[in-house]
């Protein structure tokens, strides 16, 4: 088994038995049905990576790996119900599937596990909790203010993406017991990688077949929703360059951090790249 696939074995495996001990049974089915369907894992593998990156392991930060894919999870069965999407990671959104409000509870429930995972760590609630104050004001952004130019769409993506991408590494290194500076710094590069991945997503968007990508493309033209492609004037090619800058950006970040896993730390700058490459 790779290495990388091991990680993602722990997050899958935690993931399922938190799942697995939610009660009721109605309440379980829900949550299995938009927490269990897929997904790149990305933010919680994150979590692991700058855990071991910094010198601490794996184990230690699943926990806390897992707690934010959940809140994630949450946030984008939200997502689903106000964009009216139908589909999510390939298969039917929750709105969908079970009707809007339990929808509405599964995310509920989704965010009520994820807490009780940080809540041994006073670090760990703070980060999460500063990272939904900025997903919920780019969340009101994006319906009541939308952004008109560039450099106010890329406040938006921070908030909206990079701030639970920040959150993610975060948690890793505040699982490895680092000093203040090691946890910014690897804050600040999952940020830009969070940034690089939403401009990344928004052109996805615009170009890219429903099947192959696996959700509901034209979207945000549909829903007049603030992409970097419908917010300015660029071309693809060149929000792809603007990924790209982000994603430089994030790679020196994580140069100033001081690397114990040589590894994870590779995987770390792997992921740099992917999130501006991906397909899906």
């Amino acid at each position: 088994m790779e290495p990388l696939e091991h990680r993602r074995t722990l997050i899958e495996d935690r993931l399922v038995e938190v799942v697995d001990g939610i009660e009721p049974d109605a309440l379980s089915d829900d949550v299995r049905h938009v927490a269990l369907s897929g997904g790149k894992r990305v933010r919680p593998t994150v979590t692991i990576l700058a855990c071991e990156t910094v010198g601490g392991a794996a184990e230690d930060a699943v926990d806390f790996g897992v707690g934010i894919e959940l809140v994630h999870t949450a946030s984008l069965v939200i997502d689903d119900i106000i964009d009216r999407s139908e589909l999510r990671r390939g298969t039917t959104s929750a709105w969908t599937e079970f009707g809007h409000g339990p929808a509405i509870v599964a995310s509920d429930g989704l965010l009520g596990e994820a807490f009780a995972l940080f809540s041994s760590e006073p670090a760990a609630m703070q980060v999460v909790a500063e990272s939904m104050v900025e997903l919920g004001v780019g969340e009101g952004t994006e319906l009541e203010a939308k952004p008109e130019t560039e450099a106010e769409y890329m406040t938006l993506a921070r908030r909206k993406t990079g701030a639970l991408f920040r959150a993610a590494a975060e948690l890793g290194a505040i699982a490895a017991g680092s000093d203040t500076f090691t946890v910014e710094a690897l804050g600040e590069y999952a940020e830009r990688v969070g940034v690089a991945f939403q401009i990344r997503d928004d052109v996805l968007d615009a170009v890219s077949d429903a099947e192959e990508l696996g959700k509901p493309t034209g979207h945000d033209a549909e829903m007049d929703r603030p992409s970097l492609v419908q917010v300015t004037d660029l071309t693809p090619e060149e929000a792809n360059e603007r990924a790209r800058a982000e994603a430089d950006r994030a790679i020196d970040a994580l140069e100033t951090v001081d690397v114990v896993n040589t590894e994870a730390h590779g995987y770390l700058l792997d992921l740099a790249e992917f999130v501006v490459e991906r397909t899906r």
